[in-house]
């Protein structure tokens, strides 16, 4: 049998114990299966009350059954959903059962990936049930539903509208050259242009808040022992998530903590101080600590605003990484809380006090680029980021193309991959191995 006629069943509940369970049948075979373990079909989207029974027809679990005959219903095909009691035991009997019928294991992400192939969703909307399930904030699952609902794609495909109409405008005028048309002397073409750029520009904007609000911002906390790195970790998170005592070195390994920065997700990391002739275990969480810095977003240099500045910042951190140098203790110098006025990347404040805290978040929210775009927000990932940056790439090549060399041929093609870059966003252009990446990183049952 073809895969994509499979008929595939999974728990659509997460593993463990609860008051109900829900078991998912999709496919060619949902309707028969269903008669075998329900006795006959329900009403279509009629929350019906059945027995279920197994292969041999014995009784199973009882509870709620929905059928949604297909091709209206999430995959697109015949559904069948087995509401019962949420035990492991049971879910697994039920599933096992419809197995012993004629289904197979649904695969990470199966009945999204159908929803997408029978065109019921796009690529990007798929992309955005796994995102409003693993979504950290409010703000997060807000603007992952609003990708759900096709706010993200709609926005896309306008733009690849625009790129449309500017490609059968150039592409007629490289057909007929006898019109003898001037690329630089068409107004609706330069005026068409020059709105094209307007759209990737708050596209680019608002997309690589989105990709921001989806992944959260992943800051790491570094400086010398006694600093007070985990004095700001545990101010910044509201908690006593690290010790802290007047003994330098007490953090020997990573502390993570999540808060949340007016509904932008922000990962902290607390590590081990950096200093020389360190012991064993320093050094061991003195090179856990050089690992996190190569993957952080941005970096926390915390100064002792009592000794001397540091003059060996950069040597730990990688070039792209964004560095905050944080004076701490000035409640024992008596500086003025807040940014530096020379220099912004300088916060002077107290972890002990809170003083220049909000500061410090505010400098935080600045470096992630991140705006609380209220309903216009939406999730976005970042192959989306840089699949629009290419778009953008080539467009403006383009663009360059057609003001330096009066090239509408160059400008032809790079609109033309520009639009193409557009469509691997909502899968309109896009690879089985893009698509089995994406998929696999479902839970299995959605």
């Amino acid at each position: 049998m073809n895969e994509a006629m499979d008929t595939i069943v999974a728990a659509a509940t997460p593993p463990g114990t609860g008051g109900v369970g829900i078991v998912r049948i999709s496919g060619p075979a949902a309707e028969h299966i269903a008669c075998r373990m329900l006795g006959s079909l329900p009403e279509p989207r009629m929350a019906t009350h059945r027995v279920f029974r197994g292969a041999d027809g014995s009784e199973l679990d009882s509870g709620i059954v929905l059928y949604f005959p297909g091709p209206a219903s999430f995959t697109g095909e015949t559904v069948i959903e087995l509401h019962g009691h949420g035990g492991p035991v049971v879910i697994s009997l039920l599933v096992n059962a419809a197995i012993a019928l004629g289904a197979r294991p649904a695969e990470p992400g199966e009945f999204t990936k159908r929803a997408f192939l029978n065109e019921k969703i796009d690529l990007a909307q798929a992309e955005a049930v796994a995102d409003l399930i693993g979504s950290g904030t409010e703000q997060a699952a807000r603007a992952a539903l609003r990708s759900l609902s096709g706010v993200f794609s709609s926005a896309i495909e306008q733009t690849a509208e625009q790129l449309t109409q500017l490609r059968m405008q150039v592409e007629a005028a490289i057909d007929f050259p006898e019109e003898e048309i001037d690329f630089l002397a068409d107004e609706d073409l330069q005026a068409g242009i020059a709105r094209c750029a307007q759209t990737f520009a708050k596209l680019l904007s608002q997309t690589r808040n989105g990709r921001v609000l989806r992944d959260g911002y992943r800051v790491v906390i570094v400086g010398k022992p006694n600093a007070g790195k985990s004095s700001l970790m545990n101010r910044l998170s509201g908690e006593d998530t690290a010790i802290v005592t007047e003994i330098a070195g007490t953090t020997r390994d990573i502390l993570r903590e999540q808060i949340s920065i007016d509904g932008l997700a922000v990962e902290l990391v607390d590590t081990a101080g950096l200093r020389e002739n360190p012991d064993r275990i320093e050094a061991e969480g003195m090179r856990r600590a050089r690992a996190a810095i190569t993957s952080a977003d941005a970096v926390l240099w915390i100064q002792d605003a009592t000794e001397a500045a540091a003059s060996d910042i950069g040597e730990d951190i990688g070039a792209g990484v964004s560095v905050t140098i944080v004076r701490n203790k000035i409640d024992l110098t008596e500086e003025c809380a807040g940014v530096d006025a020379d220099d912004d990347t300088v916060i002077r404040l107290s972890a002990k006090t809170g003083d220049g805290i909000d500061a410090l978040r505010t400098r935080l929210r600045e470096l992630a680029g991140y705006k609380d775009l209220g309903e216009g927000a939406f999730t976005a990932r970042r192959r989306h980021v840089e699949a629009l940056n290419r778009a953008a790439v080539h467009f403006e090549s383009g663009r360059r193309a057609l003001e330096e060399r009066h090239a509408g041929e160059i400008l032809a093609e790079e609109l033309r991959l520009a639009h193409q870059a557009l469509g691997e966003i909502t899968g309109a252009t896009s690879s089985d191995d893009l698509l089995g990446q994406i998929f696999s990183e479902f839970c299995i049952g959605k």
